[in-house]
């Protein structure tokens, strides 16, 4: 495979933490899947993030890794999904994006390396953020003809959760990451990340049935819970705490997949703040408990430290994902 495709790949597994170009392949067949031209955004992004990184002389280790690029494909694929993919003004704000991300990201890096913590998707989070709530002001950017801002209201509908419903939210929490509420699509996100570790798959599955749980438990409303909009942030606190930022042991977990309720339960909490502007929730909540989470575990050695036996980190995939 070339290196600069085997980077963009790369670039797309590291959404869900895998530093692996097959499960990016996969990630690309999913997308495809759902149109191609989300495919062609989302490469695109991962293309435009590690030229500018190239550009501005980012060490080549990270460079191959993908963590420096991650975010721009993610923020590409996002405005795709969200401003209509087939616009000229979508193309040309989205590769604008993907700049102003990527020396977003190195700011993130440096701010959070005094707490030893990693940026994760906080830069996207924070530029998809103001491109969204900014563009209803745009009439060249904004395809549609109301804006997205709402007063939050309570919720309504049933909550008795059937067998489909639950087929639905475990795939759609997977599918979810990428912006897409379709079950195929999750079921090749999940094979995909199976394809990198098998740990790591059984942990998105745990993460996924935890999101669940939580959210049935506090009484979301059925539909809400089938259409993954409250699941998937509990699967990325999962992968994160379990395996990635933290060894992969009983404790971790456990640990990680209290954070997967706690993601699950902030979900509505970030909605309600975001919707009076017009705000989506993104990965808020997989930003902010992760973050709490990783800075809490620094005072609990049983977490930080490797238990005989353990799985651990590959030294190989750490160093590719420490600054994630």
């Amino acid at each position: 495979m070339p290196d600069f495709l085997t980077r963009e790949l790369r670039a797309l597994g590291q959404v869900v933490f895998q530093a692996n170009p097959w499960t990016g392949g996969v990630f690309v067949v999913a997308l495809c899947t759902a149109d191609w031209r989300y495919a062609a955004y989302a490469l695109g992004g991962a293309a435009l993030g590690a030229g500018t990184a190239r550009g501005l002389g980012v060490p080549r280790d990270r460079q191959e890794a993908g963590p420096e690029s991650f975010n721009s494909a993610l923020l590409a694929l996002c405005l795709a999904v969200l401003l209509d993919p087939g616009r000229p003004a979508t193309a040309l704000l989205a590769a604008a994006a993907c700049l102003v991300v990527t020396v977003g990201t190195a700011a993130a890096v440096r701010v959070l390396s005094v707490w030893n913590l990693p940026p994760l998707t906080l830069p996207y989070c924070l530029v998809a953020g103001s491109v969204t709530v900014a563009a209803p002001a745009f009439r060249r950017v904004w395809p549609h003809d109301t804006s997205l801002a709402a007063l939050p209201g309570a919720a309504s509908g049933r909550s008795v959760l059937h067998p489909g419903d639950v087929a639905r939210a475990f795939l759609h929490n997977v599918s979810q990451i990428l912006f897409l509420e379709l079950w195929h699509v999750g079921a090749l996100l999940l094979a995909g990340v199976f394809l990198a570790s098998k740990a790591a798959g059984l942990v998105a599955c745990a993460g996924s049935l935890t999101g669940i749980v939580t959210a049935w438990a506090l009484g979301t409303p059925a539909e809400r819970i089938a259409d993954g909009t409250m699941g998937y942030n509990a699967v990325l606190v999962a992968l994160a705490l379990c395996g990635v930022f933290l060894p992969a042991t009983p404790a971790t977990l456990l640990y990680a997949l209290l954070g997967a309720a706690t993601a699950t339960a902030l979900t509505p909490a970030v909605a309600a703040l975001l919707a009076p502007s017009g705000g989506h929730v993104f990965t808020w909540p997989f930003v902010l408990t992760t973050l709490g989470f990783l800075a809490a575990s620094h005072s609990f050695p049983r977490l930080t430290a490797t238990a005989p036996g353990a799985r651990t980190v590959r030294p190989s995939r750490a160093s590719s994902v420490r600054q994630r």
